[in-house]
């Protein structure tokens, strides 16, 4: 019990962190494209703090779950499409939550979107089956370590609005870190991948367990807290344009999530620190994506 509390805290302080410093990609690459490239930097960055629950983790003898898996070019086109999606979103897989605990309920479409491209791919499988690599070596967690370590020192020397960036992006790594030692599907694009393979195949053993539930509603929690701390909360309720344009864009998201082998959130937290080359293709990919779909809507809005 105890352990399950303090899971959900962290849960939580996840959330509350993610809410805070305004985590999304589509922000990260639409800063960068304005000169200001330290956001997606922190962002990309974030998991580097992963070393400390592995090596946690390796002490008390836990099963990791930081692998690295093989690319294929189905995880490009994933990628892709999941940062089109997100593009068009106007958020990636955890800025919808932010975004939808803050009242914009447009993003319910989001998320719907998003079940029925998981669904829709499960009738259509891609013809590949990538292979796990293994763990990192001891070498990968010892740059992981120093690249933090650095970080750290560096931010903590300068300004205030730096520190606190860097600090939450890296906080929010650390805290993933020990939450992915307890579910390694405890992110929303893991949920919603069980969520989805549950109401596809109809099978009681698919539905995600109840403390998949109680972790969804712990990151919920933290963002709703700190949108109604910073008093960003505001319900806003959809035309029928938005929420369908929410939805087609949720689709791409669920569509690439399911060949990317995840969302965002996996990718940045889970793949990355292993330094998986499907993780690395897939990043490379949605950020690519991201860019198309900035364009693309731009060009949308311009006619």
């Amino acid at each position: 019990m105890v352990l399950l509390v303090s899971v959900l805290c962290l849960a939580a302080a996840v959330g509350y962190l993610a809410q805070s410093i305004g985590l999304c990609m589509v922000r990260g690459v639409h800063e960068s494209i304005k000169g200001k490239p330290e956001f997606l930097s922190a962002i990309l960055l974030s998991g580097t703090t992963a070393w400390i629950a592995v090596f946690v983790g390796q002490s008390l003898g836990l099963p990791l779950p930081f692998r690295a898996v093989s690319a294929d070019s189905w995880i490009a086109v994933g990628g892709l499409l999941f940062g089109l999606g997100s593009a068009l979103n106007q958020g990636c897989g955890v800025s919808t939550l932010n975004r939808l605990s803050r009242g914009q309920l447009q993003m319910s479409a989001t998320l719907l979107g998003w079940i029925l491209g998981w669904c829709a791919l499960a009738h259509w499988p891609p013809p590949y089956e990538p292979a796990e690599l293994g763990s990192p070596s001891p070498l990968s967690y010892g740059v992981h370590t120093a690249l933090s370590l650095g970080l750290g020192v560096w931010a903590l020397r300068s300004h205030n609005a730096r520190r606190k960036l860097w600090f939450s992006m890296m906080g929010i790594g650390l805290l993933a870190g020990f939450l992915f030692l307890f579910n390694s599907s405890w992110p929303p694009s893991g949920f919603l991948r069980n969520l989805s393979a549950a109401l596809l195949h109809q099978d009681e053993l698919r539905w995600p367990a109840p403390t998949d539930y109680a972790l969804l509603l712990a990151l919920l929690g933290g963002m709703v807290f700190a949108a109604w701390k910073t008093r960003q909360f505001q319900l806003q309720l959809p035309k029928l344009q938005a929420w369908l344009a929410h939805l087609v864009a949720g689709v791409l998201m669920g569509v690439g999530a399911a060949l990317a082998l995840g969302g965002n959130d996996s990718q940045l937290l889970l793949a990355l620190p292993a330094l998986s080359p499907a993780g690395l293709v897939a990043i490379s990919t949605m950020l690519l994506g991201i860019l198309l779909g900035l364009k693309l809507r731009r060009h949308l809005v311009e006619d």
